[in-house]
């Protein structure tokens, strides 16, 4: 995978999958706490973040922060 880069990867690997699959993968991620799939969320991350309005983005910002609180207190 030295030639690949893991953006490409990751979008390919998923680029004809449905919504359920996508769920599934995600859900399986978080659920697994796996360190190797966090790359990958990271790209999903990345991609939600470059498509969303700066609307979006301050709700997205506010709902990490609050997470953040809360996982501190």
């Amino acid at each position: 995978m030295d030639d690949i880069k893991i953006r490409d990867y990751i979008i390919n690997n998923f680029k004809d999958d449905d919504c359920d699959t996508i769920k599934r993968a995600i859900e399986e991620s978080i659920k697994e706490q796996d360190e190797v799939t966090l790359p990958g969320m990271g790209v999903f991350f990345e991609i939600i973040w470059n498509d969303s309005n700066e609307d979006e983005k301050e709700k997205i910002l506010k709902k990490l922060k609050n997470r953040f609180q809360k996982k501190v207190d």
